[in-house]
Formats: structure tokens, C-alpha cells, sequence
């Protein structure tokens, strides 16, 4: 109660650290958690302690002590797994301390002795931090041990007593006289506290604005109305129609809940409304009037001479002071998730946290007034109000039960088992007395731990199962096993009885409803059934085996934690045969409940098993289809390598192809140039001997000049016959007038119009050699001709760069060259000077084309 909760805000790096603990119990059990300070005195093989002190440091106490005088040996390394071969002959408090720390770098670590020699416990309970807690592992020196158990009386705190031998173990727990416990993590529905039946002003005015013309609201609207607004509203209804009363019989509760749901609308779509269906299921849990609960009630009535002056009896006292004030608890601001607008739900939210808030700053004036000069933390005081209807008090300074009053109930649970089979357990009497009664004893023999038992429990003698027991525990001769003992440093052995509602299933605690058909339901089942208080009218079967209820004792609330007032006046007066008879009953109860919880077990068990099955078969099945798929996938990854192969290699084939013909072109270009260099040479060899023939024929008087012009300048006529004596229907070098130009290619050389207005076979100029307007035979070996001509050679092909070159330069503006086999460009008549005229400036002579 002492320790201060962490402030809220953004999770820090420890939040995340420990945030599943911190969901489990909270930050105020984190910060109680982190303030300890953990002794352990270790002795025997000392597993158990260090498996204990692991699980205390792994969720993050602040600090521990390893009280242990034992040296590491050969033995230890075989049990204990913080220790390794490099520990040997080293104090084993030092080296599990160390490994410890390990385990969590935020917890500190101390050990004892620091020098060799024998342990001195005095020295070590005498520092100056006082222990929250000791954990000692039997067996130990009586004297010591009685060292421990007065520092705890005299400090207040709890001792834990273990022990593991062989397959058995067991602890004690010792706790102060009062040990108080506030924060017992309740179940979040059963924190709810709506105040229905006892509303503040701030709370009706917020229902009463929200039911205002209920009727006259949407369907929308109407639906999302939260159930607390839908309760209230008919809670005045009921109040006006029944002169202000409540229904707090169960009778009533039961007209009211149908008060409720007749306001629900069904002609929707869903055939009802789930904020109605929320509120009639909520009438017999909230609509109730809030009392006392005898948890608080013990600690409010505790004996004020006994209470020591500590901070929790002082807020025990406030809130005791508040409730006799109002008649009622502080509010404890919890609001359970309904439907709702989320707008809507947030208003409600904050009514009820500010209500909670109003509240834990009256009790908080109160405790100032009462604390003096100690300091109490207002979260304290928050906390206590918000779980005050479920803080428990632990008093283990009440009269313990008698040993022979144990002995002859585990033995008669032994009776019960025997009948009931291997499902029921078998008593446990005599191994808890074979561990417990040999504290100060390391290895005792079977006959030490009988006398021991049979001095303590005379009605054991002769008890086949001790004599088991005992023996078995002398086999063992002290020997730890780590997974015995790290199983009991970590497991907590107690078996609640749980809900037989099978959709529950919820571990009960205080009070729950019992039948006499041997059947157990928690309250809030026992609400949602309507199983206490039931009528001759409205008699419900038992949920579990519907056995009808016909008297109002065969289902009954019964307190699990009865208090020992209760236990010893509740069969008192009674003859021994009934009290036998009772007791027979009960036990045969707690026998049907338990075989109950093993089938249920083993049904849990078949179903998961079942379920195991098919998933097993289903990833069987899903595994070879994937298989399948993949075998299929490689295959076509084969096939289409195979393919990728042969595809590689064509391709290479056509490579060395491609470079074999690209060889040959290379040969034919450069044979084709050296055909063409000698074919020119001749060319010019002839173009002279044709400018010496004509500069002769220009000196003959009156001769024409040879000219390539067409013999007619009408259109082509395919029809029309050539000219007598010319080739082609051209004029000059025909057969009749030159036989031996035409032998070297004359004709095929080409003709240009030498006029400028285009003729019928003009050449084109293009690189193509067509001809505009001339037949298709024209076409086809004229314009060839044309570019051979061009080209000054006999054979057809396009010009190359160079001769486009030489076509520039020769041709231009009024001058087009025409080729002929000499290769003369004669565009222009000569001169009397034996050159050529131009036009435009330019010069045209011979000219090698």
C-alpha cells in the first residue's frame, strides 16, 4: 500500500519492457514488485531456491540476497543450470548471484559469505535494508530457522518455506498477523458500479436529455441509446406507476425487465435492437441495490487495538467514515462497454469518472484529517475506493484447524478416491507430513520420517500409503531434480472450483449458487438463468442437466470462504448420523465436481486431439499438393532450360552464320571495288578519246552536235514505232549510226533532258532512277539504266556517298547531268572554243562521274 504508482503517460522503456505483467496486475503491483528486497537462504542442492529467486527476478524486483555457504561441486552441475564447469570451487552463492544478474540487468544482486567459513545468518539479517520477503529451502538448522521466523514477526513480512526431494516438493507460506490486500484484480464487469437505483443529479440530467421524446426518435438514434440512459428512462416510468418503489424483489425485477423490453422496436431489418437486448440482460446484474460486502464488512469491524499505524487502516477508516455518511461506497468510475454513439459514450464516460473523482477527494480530506504527520498518497486513495467492495484480509493469526481434524478429512477423501478411481486424487497428508516434519534433516531414512508422522497423526499408523510415501522420499536421499524443483518454484498447487456452465467455465472465488443435483454456477450465471428466488410460477431447470428445482432449498447461494463463526454454528445442534450425513453429501459433491472437471478435461483433451488429427491431415494434404505444385514447377524449370539451351545454341549457330556471310559481303564489297576502279579507269580512258573526237567533229562544219535529246517531246507513246536507225526511240548512237558505242553500253547508259521544262523521259534526279511518265519497261530498265549511267557503269545499283558527292558537285541550277557510257557530260552545246557553256556561272567540262 506504501508503494507509489508510476506516472502516467507514454509507455517508457520499461513500460514496454514489462508490458504483459503490467496487463496482469497493473502498474501499482510492477512499482510493489520493483520496491522488494528478496532474501534467500539456500542449503541442501539449493535448486529450488535459485529456480524460485529466477521467476522473481525475470518480471524485475529491485534487489536480492543469496545467503548460501556451500562450495560448487561436481554434483551441483548435474541440477542446478546456473552453474557451468568454470564455477567449481567457487562460493555457489556467488556464482548463481551472478548468473542472476544476467537474467535482468535492472536488478541488483548481493551475496553471503564473502569469505570461506560458515554461514552467519545474524550478520546477514542485520543489514541495514530491511527484507520485504524470505525465501529459505529446507533443510536447515533449527536454530536457524527459528532466526528467521522472529525477524519476520518483528519486520512483518512473509516467509516461504521449500523443499524438493526427489519427485515430490512442497512450500509453506508464513504471513504476518494481518496481511491486507487491496489490489485483487477483479474481473472488469464486476467493477462496475452504475448507481441505477441511486443516481446523482449530474447522471439523471444526462439519461433524461437523451429519452426526451424517446418514442419520437429515429431508428438510428433509437438504437444507439446506451443502456444506462434506457434503464433510468423506464426506472422513472416504474417509480410513477408503483408510488416511487423500486424493483428490488425478484419478482418485480423480473415485470421491470419485461417493462424494458417491450420498449424495444422489432420491426427493423434485425428484428429487434441490441442496446435494448444489453439493457433487459443488465436488470438483474445492475438493478440492484448495493450493500456491504463482508470482505469490507471484516475489515471496517476489525479490532482497532490490533490494527498497527500504517497507511491502509487509515483509508480503511476514511472509507468507512464516507459510507456511513452516504450510505454507499465511492464511486468507482468503471463503465462497461455498451452500444452507443462514441460521442455519447465519452459524455457518459467522463459523468462517471468525474463522479469517482468527487468522491476519492472527500475520503482524501478525510484521511488528511486522520493520518497526523503520516504521508498518504492520493493514488492510494484512489485505488483503495475503486476496489473496496473486493479488498481482502488475510488473518492468519486465527485458530489454525487441529491435526487430527486434518488427518481424518484427507482420509476420508481417500475413501471417496478409492470409490470414484484413478480420476479422483488420492490424499496428500502424508507426504506434506514426511517433507514438513524433518525441516533440520537432509537425508532421513524411512523409518525416521513413520515415527515422526505417526507421533503427529496417530490415525496414519497402518496407512499403506504412508509407508509408500516414506519410502520414497528415503530413496530419493535428498537429491533434487531441476525439473521438480523449477516446476515448484513456479507453480502455485491450489484447484479452484469453476462454473458449470460450460460457456463460463469462470474459477470461483467468494459465493456461488450450488444445486442439489451437485451442480456450481457463478452469480453472474446465476443472474443470467434467474436461479435464486424462484416462485411456483417461474421455476427454472438447472442449466446443467435441467433437473427440475422445486423447492427453494435445491438451489441455494453458498459463501466458498466461510468464516470460522460460520463453521462452527452452522451444523451445530445437529445429531452426530445428520451432521455424517451432511458431510457424506458434501464430499460427494466436491467428488462429483472433481470427476466432473477430469471428463471435462479429457473431453478438452479428445476435441483438441481430434482437432490435431484434421489439422494434421489438412497440412499433410496441403503439403503434397505443394509438393506436387513444386515437382510440376521444376519440371517446366527443366523443360524450359532444355529450351533455353537449345534456343542458346541456335542462336550461337546463327551468330558464326552471321559473321561467316558478313566475311563474304566484305569479300564481294571489296572484289566489287576493285571491279569498279578498273571499270573507271577504261571510262576515262574513252571520256578522252570521246572530247578529242568531238572537239574534231566541232571543227567539220555544219555537223550536228550530238545531243541526247527524245526524238519526239509529245508524251510517250508505247505505240509508237522508233525512228529508223535509233535504238529505243532515241536519237544518235542508234545501230545504223554508231554499232560500236552501242557494243560498249551507250544506250544503257541514260539520257537527260537538256532543256529546263522537262520532257517526257526527264530523269528524276532521285536515287531511286524512276522516271516520271515513262512506260513500265522504261521503268523498270531505263531508270536503271539511268543510274548506271550516272555512275558511269554498265550495271545497276545505287550510288554510293562519293558519287552523291560528285552529283553535287557537277549538278545545281540549270545544269542536270546525264550519263552516259563515256562518261561526257553534255548538258550545253559547245563553244567554238571546244569548252562547254554553262549557266549561272558554273562550269561544266569533262568530268570524270
Amino acid at each position: 500500500m506504501s508503494q507509489a504508482v508510476p506516472p502516467q503517460g507514454g509507455p517508457t522503456e520499461k513500460e514496454r519492457k514489462y508490458d504483459r505483467q503490467l496487463r496482469l496486475w497493473a502498474a501499482s503491483g510492477q512499482a510493489a514488485l520493483e520496491s522488494s528486497n528478496i532474501l534467500l537462504v539456500n542449503s541442501g542442492p539449493g535448486t529450488v531456491g535459485v529456480e524460485t529467486l529466477k521467476n522473481l527476478v525475470l518480471p524485475g524486483i529491485g534487489q536480492f540476497t543469496i545467503a548460501d555457504d556451500a562450495v560448487v561441486e561436481a554434483a551441483d552441475l548435474g541440477v542446478n543450470f546456473f552453474l557451468d564447469e568454470s564455477s567449481r570451487g567457487k562460493p555457489r552463492a556467488q556464482c548463481t548471484t551472478e548468473y542472476l544478474m544476467e537474467l535482468n540487468p535492472e536488478v541488483s544482486g548481493e551475496w553471503y559469505p564473502k569469505s570461506p567459513g560458515k554461514l552467519d545468518i545474524q550478520a546477514v539479517l542485520s543489514n541495514a535494508s530491511p527484507y520485504t520477503i524470505i525465501l529459505y529451502t529446507l533443510p536447515l538448522p533449527a536454530e536457524t530457522i527459528q532466526v528467521i521466523e522472529d525477524y519476520g514477526r518483528h519486520h512483518n513480512i512473509p516467509l516461504v518455506a521449500i523443499r524438493s526431494v526427489g519427485f515430490y516438493g512442497y512450500f509453506r507460506v508464513t504471513l504476518p498477523g494481518v496481511f491486507p490486500v487491496v489490489d485483487t484484480h477483479p474481473d472488469e464487469t464486476a467493477t462496475a458500479d452504475l448507481r441505477l437505483l441511486t443516481p446523482w443529479p449530474e447522471l439523471s440530467q444526462f439519461a433524461q436529455e437523451l429519452t426526451k421524446a424517446m418514442d419520437d426518435l429515429d431508428d438510428h438514434l433509437h438504437g444507439h441509446l446506451p443502456l444506462v440512459a434506457i434503464l433510468l428512462h423506464y426506472l422513472d416510468i416504474w417509480k410513477q406507476n408503483y408510488d416511487g418503489s423500486l424493483p428490488t424483489a425478484y419478482a418485480d425485477k423480473i415485470a421491470f425487465r419485461n417493462l424494458v423490453s417491450e420498449g424495444m422496436r422489432k420491426d427493423n431489418a434485425e428484428g429487434g435492437e441490441e442496446n435494448f437486448e444489453e439493457a433487459v440482460g443488465a436488470v438483474m446484474k445492475h438493478v440492484t441495490a448495493q450493500s456491504l460486502p463482508g470482505s469490507l464488512r471484516e475489515v471496517f469491524e476489525y479490532d482497532n487495538a490490533k490494527k498497527t499505524r500504517s497507511s491502509f487502516w487509515i483509508v480503511a477508516e476514511a472509507v468507512s467514515q464516507f459510507y456511513q455518511k452516504h450510505g454507499q461506497l465511492p464511486v468507482t468510475g468503471g463503465l462497461p462497454d455498451m452500444k452507443a454513439q462514441s460521442s455519447v459514450y465519452i459524455q457518459l464516460q467522463n459523468i462517471y469518472k468525474k463522479k469517482a473523482r468527487q468522491d476519492a477527494d472527500e475520503v482524501l480530506t478525510i484521511v488528511q484529517s486522520l493520518a497526523g504527520d503520516l504521508a498518504v498518497d492520493r493514488t492510494e486513495v484512489e485505488q483503495f475506493c475503486k476496489n473496496a467492495r473486493f479488498i481482502k484480509l488475510i488473518n492468519s493469526a486465527q485458530v489454525a484447524p487441529k491435526m487430527e481434524d486434518i488427518v481424518a478429512n484427507e482420509l476420508s477423501q481417500d475413501e471417496i478416491a478409492a470409490i470414484a478411481g484413478p480420476e479422483m486424487q488420492s490424499s496428500l497428508i502424508s507426504l506434506y507430513l514426511a517433507l514438513s516434519l524433518t525441516p533440520n534433516s537432509f537425508a532421513p531414512s524411512a523409518e525416521e520420517m513413520q515415527k515422526a508422522i505417526f507421533t503427529h497423526a496417530p490415525a496414519l499408523q497402518g496407512h499403506d500409503r504412508t509407508k509408500q510415501i516414506t519410502e520414497e522420499v528415503a530413496r530419493a536421499a535428498g537429491g533434487e531434480i531441476h525439473n521438480i524443483s523449477a516446476v515448484l518454484g513456479a507453480k502455485d498447487m491450489d484447484l479452484p472450483l469453476t462454473c458449470n456452465n460450460l460457456k463460463c467455465r469462470a474459477e470461483l472465488s467468494d459465493r456461488a449458487l450450488v444445486t442439489t443435483c451437485s451442480h456450481i454456477f457463478c452469480l453472474e450465471c446465476t443472474n443470467r438463468f434467474c436461479l435464486p428466488g424462484q416462485d411456483r410460477q417461474n421455476r427454472v431447470p438447472c442449466p446443467a442437466c435441467d433437473t427440475q428445482l422445486a423447492s427453494p432449498d435445491d438451489a441455494v447461494i453458498s459463501n466458498l470462504k466461510p468464516s470460522e463463526a460460520y463453521k462452527t454454528s452452522i451444523l451445530s445442534g445437529l445429531s452426530p448420523s445428520i451432521i455424517m450425513e451432511c458431510a457424506g453429501r458434501a464430499l460427494s459433491f466436491w467428488a462429483y465436481q472433481t470427476t466432473q472437471n477430469i471428463y471435462y478435461q479429457q473431453y478438452l483433451y479428445k476435441t483438441l486431439t481430434e482437432k490435431y488429427a484434421t489439422l494434421s491431415g489438412r497440412l499433410e494434404q496441403t503439403v503434397g499438393e505443394a509438393n506436387a505444385q513444386i515437382e510440376t514447377l521444376q519440371r517446366k524449370i527443366g523443360a524450359l532450360t532444355t529450351d533455353n539451351d537449345s534456343a542458346r545454341k541456335k542462336n550461337e549457330e546463327l551468330s558464326r552464320a552471321y559473321k561467316e556471310k558478313n566475311r563474304q559481303l566484305l569479300q564481294t564489297q571489296e572484289l566489287h571495288d576493285k571491279l569498279r576502279h578498273t571499270v573507271e579507269m577504261g571510262h576515262i580512258q574513252r571520256a578522252a578519246t570521246d572530247a578529242i573526237d568531238s572537239r574534231f567533229q566541232q571543227q567539220q562544219p555544219q555537223q550536228p552536235s550530238r545531243h541526247f535529246v527524245a526524238h519526239n517531246t509529245a508524251s510517250f507513246n508505247n505505240n509508237a514505232k522508233p525512228r529508223p536507225g535509233s535504238v529505243g526511240g532515241f536519237r544518235g548512237y542508234g545501230t545504223a549510226g554508231d554499232p560500236e558505242r552501242i557494243s560498249e553500253g551507250g544506250i544503257r547508259g541514260g539520257l537527260i533532258d537538256t532543256g529546263g521544262g522537262g520532257g517526257p523521259w526527264r530523269r528524276d534526279g532521285s536515287a531511286t532512277g524512276h522516271v516520271s511518265n515513262a512506260p513500265a519497261t522504261f521503268s523498270r530498265f531505263g531508270a536503271r539504266g539511268l543510274l548506271d549511267g550516272e555512275r558511269g557503269l554498265g550495271m545497276g545499283h545505287a550510288p554510293n556517298s562519293a558519287e552523291r558527292r560528285r552529283h553535287v558537285e557537277m549538278g545545281g541550277p540549270g545544269k542536270h547531268m546525264g550519263g552516259l557510257s563515256s562518261g561526257i557530260k553534255v548538258s550545253q552545246p559547245m563553244s567554238n572554243s571546244g569548252l562547254q557553256e554553262t549557266t549561272g556561272g558554273g562550269f561544266m567540262g569533262l568530268r570524270n562521274i
